[in-house]
């Protein structure tokens, strides 16, 4: 259901994380968020934050905002996101040295990639079925969001088939894979729930598995089943706008995966999914799926969000640059299709903060190039008013 984008031209926004403001070091460390709450440093710190994060975003002149991902924390590039959920989660063993399960994720030694997935980062095994043992409060941090800001704020957590990636099933616990999967998706599923009981009304669920494994086999007899496991991952939310968020990889602003195309995976996201929006890398991927787009470019049933500038450059995107992608992407989504994005987050190790400022400030501002262009309604970018000629303005008008 269409909430935050309902009747928007060229709404704005921003993947999920963003970088931290240096003098935020508190983290949860595996406690559950509300008790971390209680602890009156932890809440300043994290109040603060947060604020910080809304106000950089509102100053960008982005429409639909994010919390930035301040309740993960600051592991090496973004271990956290996978690990928020795996601490709170039952039935696992200590974490070891071990590589994920899917034969995508393996990297030559001496490269960036090797050192994060087998060096860096460390995994469980299922030992146990698995159980919630931590309710994982993705509706009270949201709150804490959304209390700041009149705007919409989207909540983003990785999805439960790729969680599962990176956990071995023991056969004498899961039969297979795919059992682990069912149960990551209902673990997800009731606390998705809970966030939209809370008032959520954008759920982004992120990187599901389903595109990386087609492009790399189209065929592949898992496709199926993990469109089902998706679909139950995002039962039941009622009024919200379910985002499905996809790249090819982030961690340290690396590229994770060596197949990179999308278009074995645009009519599973257009037709199959039970998703309002689709969120696609574009700008560091050469703007790759738009062609296989150009079929859906009337309909509505699912937006596209595109992404107009990259998490994995430093270059602050100008706002004629935005513009630019947008006309290109204009041939082949409708304007009212089309949701203005970053690829990927900011916030997994490499992008200043000031860098991810003015990023999401070149969004809106060429957002607002091509609604003049279209004869449309700008919207508000702070970042860009010149405070001091409008004060003059006044004055003389006095």
């Amino acid at each position: 259901m269409l909430t935050a984008t309902k009747d928007k031209l060229l709404p704005t926004t921003v993947t999920g994380s963003w970088p931290r403001p240096s003098w935020y070091h508190n983290n949860t460390s595996g406690e559950r968020f509300s008790i971390c709450m209680t602890d009156s440093a932890f809440r300043e710190q994290f109040q603060d934050a947060t604020s910080v994060v809304i106000s950089d975003q509102e100053r960008a002149g982005l429409d639909i905002l994010t919390n930035g991902d301040y309740h993960l924390d600051p592991e090496t590039a973004g271990r956290s996101w996978l690990h928020f959920p795996l601490d709170r989660i039952g039935g696992l063993s200590a974490d070891e040295y071990l590589p994920p399960s899917e034969q995508l994720y393996e990297y030559p030694r001496g490269t960036l990639l090797n050192e994060i997935f087998t060096n860096a980062w460390m995994w469980p095994k299922a030992v146990e079925k698995i159980s919630l043992s931590k309710p994982m409060d993705f509706d009270r941090i949201w709150e804490v969001a959304q209390s700041k800001t009149d705007r919409p704020v989207k909540f983003g957590t990785i999805s439960a088939q790729t969680l599962a990636d990176f956990v071995r099933a023991g056969a004498d616990v899961y039969a297979d894979q795919r059992a682990l999967v069912e149960d990551m998706a209902e673990l997800l599923n009731a606390e998705l729930r809970r966030l939209a009981a809370a008032g959520c009304t954008v759920i982004q669920v992120e990187e599901p598995a389903i595109h990386a494994l087609a492009a790399v086999d189209p065929g592949h007899p898992d496709l199926d089943f993990l469109i089902e496991a998706f679909n139950r991952e995002v039962d039941g939310l009622g009024n919200v706008e379910v985002w499905a968020h996809t790249c090819w990889g982030n961690p340290n602003m690396q590229r994770v995966y060596r197949a990179r195309s999308y278009e074995a995976s645009v009519e599973i996201f257009m037709e199959r999914l039970n998703i309002d929006v689709w969120t696609i890398e574009a700008k560091d991927n050469g703007q790759e799926a738009l062609p296989h787009l150009a079929k859906y470019r009337e309909s509505g049933r699912v937006k596209i969000a595109l992404g107009v500038v990259s998490h994995r450059d430093l270059s602050a995107d100008t706002p004629d640059q935005v513009a630019q992608e947008i006309r290109q992407a204009l041939t082949y989504v409708a304007p009212e299709n089309l949701i203005l994005s970053s690829d990927c987050g900011f916030g997994r190790e490499g992008c200043p903060r000031n860098i991810a400022l003015y990023k999401a400030a070149g969004i809106a501002q060429g957002a607002n190039i091509i609604r003049r262009e279209l004869g449309a309604d700008e919207t508000d970018v702070r970042i860009a008013k010149d405070l001091a000629s409008n004060a003059q303005a006044a004055a003389r008008a006095e």
